[in-house]
């Protein structure tokens, strides 16, 4: 018979594969980068590496497995520039736009900041790495940087430009013999046993001898012992210390690689991209051009009998010769996302479109993504899903009868999409007007559902810059009673009053709109117009960017300079109106108004009542009342991928809470969900707790603000706290802070009513 050492291993092996690898631990971040803006690709070993501006993955093509890396894993970065790895090697070289520079050794991360922290002038930029056992050859915008890889340091910068200037190296290599370096003055090359290398000396520059033209050079690589050199979209090849000719077609050549047994290109002609791989000779073997796969092809190379290819819009693809794709992308959004973000039924919406920094058009037309089960789905133009001729989805609102989507263009009107495709289009002859300035462009700025159901729209630029679709379908159009530079209007929030907010951009404030007891009764319509200034409204600042109903109603207001609480606003559009209220919050020794230095970009409220504030400086969550920092993260403590929050949402179901940052979207889990009336389905994670956990405990599913404890079998008290909207937290530990011990232990929930109860279990591992 099993003893019960046994049977708990069997009963942890069994929760772990249902529950614990399914749910993201509290505490834990993750990333959502885009992963089909693929920059560059290498073969290292038997993995293929590709790079994003974002991140890097790699595929193991035996099985065809994907394995991520980013900030979230341990990266100094986003913003990659160049990598690079000895094919026989072990470590994967990531240089990124600042110079930074990490060294990948399996999950390790070792940073060489040295480049990036150098207060030398000149341009530092990467443009290519060569990796040769244990160095680095970095070309750079000044020279050659050379890294030990042993010590992970800098070890020598050689400046090769005629007469000791720097000269923008484009990329080197090297035989058993010379270096080579492909620079703005033509193409270099200096013996491996020269004493120094950093003396521009003993670089002799052999552009305009022995066949190769002056000039500048884009590129040079060794093909099976030849030195191959690209130049003015020509293909010249070494053999004795002279140059041929061996290629030439007509098209730009944007990348030459060498590998294995194909020199490979990337090359365009006006509109048209392609791969063009070729034999030692010149002779063209293969060409690969396929719009769905490799419509912006930036780096290809050959290994294991399949080209891989590293394509700006369409991310990696593997093809053999006669042109069957596969394409390798990790579940991702097509690109960052700057629009509305909205979660609902544990899905999260996202506008990925944009607008200028003047409020106009960005001709963005990445659409809308969706992400559920850990899959993202994309609806724009690259998915087939969504017109080529939809611009900047900015705005959107979930119906919360049907759940279906609707998106507000900046420039194409209002789309309804059901079952993730486009249903209707509300642009001519509809409610949504042009703009008067504009007359083929109609811009929807904002959207939101009210608890009738109405479907509130901020229509830009149009004289009735706000217009409701009701539940009936009927739409009718409002005009601001205020004066609206460029009627321009944005986000618009509907509060429990029958009143809409609409925040005005450019600096032109708040307006609120309350429509009584009826939308098709305007007699009893009331309007307030907010600005700053005791009197006016008393917002920290005109430029509003942003605004947020709490779970008291209360109304917070977003700017510039701070955050501002509207706390009755019953009363907003009263006689008696209601002022903003400006926090004064306690920090070290000083007292000020909340956030008065920060420009606040994004709020959002989460299951406790908490809120979560993004800047251009991190992201802070702040205590129900704003008296308190709870969490600040910034790239610098965390791996935030961003300073730069733009956009944030939470997931109530989860607690989860997603930021779209200038870089791409990453998501934290926080201790927070919402909570209801009643206890749910207790869950509790991880369940058990395997043997060295010292994460968080979440035991979710439960009544608003429950008490929860935790009991041994006979009933003696553990732990006891109370849950964050739905969700409880717990370290693991007894009061006195040691950890509880191997065993079975008792979840019991109730409210302060004492009428809603439940009880779990919970098991311990050592």
């Amino acid at each position: 018979m099993p003893n019960r050492k046994s049977l708990l291993i069997s009963l942890f092996l069994l929760l772990h594969a249902l529950s614990y690898g399914q749910l993201q631990p509290v505490g834990q971040w993750r990333d959502h980068l885009p992963y089909h803006q693929a920059i560059a690709v290498i073969q290292q070993r038997s993995l293929i590496w590709c790079a994003t501006p974002y991140s890097v993955f790699s595929v193991d093509p035996s099985d065809n497995s994907i394995e991520r890396f980013s900030r979230i894993s341990g990266l100094s970065e986003t913003g990659i520039a160049a990598i690079g790895a000895d094919p026989d090697g072990n470590k994967l070289v990531i240089a990124y736009t600042n110079s930074n520079v990490d060294v990948l050794l399996q999950n390790t991360v070792r940073n060489i900041d040295a480049i990036k922290n150098s207060t030398t002038s000149g341009n530092k930029t990467v443009n290519h790495i060569f990796v040769q056992q244990q160095r680095a050859l970095l070309s750079t915008g000044m020279g050659i940087i050379l890294l030990n890889l042993e010590k992970y340091e800098v070890s020598d910068t050689w400046i090769i430009g005629n007469n000791g200037s720097r000269v923008n190296v484009l990329n080197t290599t090297a035989d058993a013999q010379f270096y080579y370096a492909a620079t703005e003055e033509g193409l270099k090359r200096a013996p491996l046993n020269a004493g120094n290398l950093s003396d521009y000396r003993n670089w002799e520059s052999i552009s305009g001898t022995n066949g190769l033209p002056a000039g500048p050079v884009q590129s040079v690589v060794l093909f099976k012992g030849r030195l191959i050199v690209e130049m003015n979209d020509r293909l010249y090849a070494m053999q004795n210390d002279t140059f041929s000719e061996i290629y030439q077609d007509g098209w730009s050549i944007t990348h030459l690689s060498a590998s294995e047994q194909k020199l490979v290109l990337c090359e365009t002609n006006g509109p048209q991209s392609r791969v063009v791989a070729m034999s030692n000779a010149g002779v063209v073997e293969h060409i690969l051009q396929d719009p769905s796969f490799d419509p912006a092809p930036k780096q290809a190379i050959y290994s294991n009998q399949q080209y891989w290819i590293a394509d700006t819009r369409k991310g990696l693809s593997a093809a053999s010769g006669t042109g069957n794709f596969t394409s390798f992308i990790p579940p991702s959004p097509t690109s960052t996302a700057n629009g509305q973000m909205q979660v609902i039924d544990d899905i999260l919406w996202v506008a990925a479109g944009s607008v200028t920094a003047n409020w106009e058009p960005a001709n963005n037309r990445n659409g809308l993504y969706s992400f559920s089960d850990n899959t993202w789905h994309n609806l724009n133009a690259a998915s087939g899903n969504l017109p080529d001729s939809i611009n900047d989805i900015v705005s959107l609102a979930i119906d919360p009868t049907d759940r279906s989507v609707w998106a507000g263009s900046f420039d194409d009107g209002l789309l309804h999409v059901r079952d993730s495709r486009l249903s209707t289009v509300f642009k001519q002859h509809s409610a949504i007007q042009p703009a008067y300035f504009s007359t083929d462009s109609y811009r929807v700025s904002g959207l939101c559902f009210d608890a009738s159901g109405n479907l509130w729209i901020s229509n830009y630029g149009s004289s009735a810059q706000l217009v409701v679709k009701k539940p009936d379908g009927n739409f009718k159009s409002f005009s601001i009673p205020f004066p609206v530079p460029e009627n321009a209007v944005a986000q618009v929030l509907a509060d429990d009053y029958n009143q809409v907010w609409i925040v005005a951009p450019k600096g032109n404030g708040l307006y609120v709109f309350s429509y009584g007891s009826s939308i098709d009764n305007p007699t009893d319509d009331q309007w307030r117009w907010y600005r700053a200034g005791t009197g006016n409204g008393n917002l920290p600042d005109n430029n509003v960017n942003c605004i947020a109903k709490d779970q008291s109603g209360f109304i917070w207001i977003c700017t510039n300079r701070g955050i501002g609480i509207v706390q009755c606003p019953q009363e907003a559009t009263s006689n008696t109106g209601c002022e903003v209220v400006l926090p004064v919050v306690q920090t070290d020794n000083f007292a000020g108004y909340l956030f008065r230095d920060e420009q606040v970009q994004c709020i959002a409220v989460d299951g406790a009542d908490r809120k979560w504030i993004g800047t251009k400086n991190g992201v802070w969550l702040i205590s129900p009342d704003g008296a308190k920092t709870i969490y600040r993260f910034h790239a610098g403590n965390s791996p935030l991928v961003d300073n730069n929050v733009q956009q944030m949402a939470v997931n109530g179901l989860t607690g989860e809470v997603f930021f779209s940052t200038a870089s791409g979207i990453c998501s934290f889990r926080s201790t927070a969900t919402e909570g209801s009336s009643v206890n749910r389905s207790l869950l509790v994670f991880p369940n058990p707790v395997p043997p060295g956990y010292n994460g968080t405990i979440a035991i979710r599913g439960v009544v608003n603000n429950a008490i929860v404890k935790i009991t041994e079998p006979d009933g003696r008290l553990v732990y006891q706290t109370r849950a964050l909207g739905g969700q409880a937290v717990w370290n693991g530990r007894h009061y006195n802070g040691s950890k509880v011990s191997s065993g079975v232990y008792l979840i019991l929930v109730t409210d302060d009513s004492k009428k809603e109860q439940i009880a779990g279990k919970i098991v311990f591992i050592k």
